[in-house]
């Protein structure tokens, strides 16, 4: 934890959040840009994401996740975020998204404590309106994967993402139907699309620590 000791849950809950600005480096160039109330008067799904930390080798990481190849799901095969739909028993959103944490990774529910929201972000191919939380885990997670769900889960040390460029590498990628996107490329995974725009602000958030 040498980078940034005990206290960075408490950090993280501080700092101001960058919004639109870090979302916007690692936005697809097609991605329109809607206002709250245009983004409600298409009906959205509603949806829940989690950063989860936890500490691994004297350093904080988080893990994301390859989604299982489905052809009704948008964004099957894609690297993502713990996450789903908000269902009618959630509370909130922040329920949602451990809720979703526990069915889809099996980190038990009462382990998880939520440190702060992040921006909402919409996404215009799948009419979704997702709510990044971030969250952390005293106990080691042990992964039970909900295979009908995922594939596999990609543990992350969070200084990988100190240091996302601002001009981001741009990739064509089938997923993205062939269209140059901007992408994290981390030893070979790639993430882009909303969970790569969730981490841009995540990483500016850590960088203002």
């Amino acid at each position: 934890m040498e980078n940034f000791g005990k206290d960075l849950l408490r950090k993280i809950k501080s700092v101001e959040l960058p919004g639109e600005h870090a979302h916007g480096v690692f936005s697809p160039p097609s991605r329109p840009v809607f206002t709250y109330d245009e983004v409600l008067a298409k009906n959205p799904k509603f949806a829940a994401v989690n950063i989860i930390l936890y500490i691994k080798d004297d350093e904080w990481y988080f893990p994301l996740i390859l989604r299982t190849e489905n052809e009704r799901d948008r964004h099957s095969g894609q690297i993502s975020l713990p996450g789903g739909k908000r269902e009618e028993m959630d509370k909130d959103f922040a329920e949602t998204a451990v809720r979703e944490t526990s069915e889809e990774i099996g980190i038990e529910k009462h382990y998880v404590r939520i440190i702060r929201e992040m921006s909402p972000i919409y996404i215009p191919p799948s009419n979704f309106y997702v709510y990044p939380y971030i969250s952390y885990t005293k106990k080691d997670p042990e992964f039970i994967l909900q295979h009908t769900e995922v594939v596999e889960t990609i543990e992350f040390p969070i200084t990988s993402f100190l240091n996302l460029p601002d001009k981001p590498e741009i990739m064509a990628l089938p997923s993205a139907g062939g269209h140059e996107v901007p992408v994290i490329n981390f030893n070979g995974y790639i993430i882009w699309g909303a969970t790569a725009m969730i981490l841009s602000e995540f990483s500016q958030l850590l960088k203002k620590m």
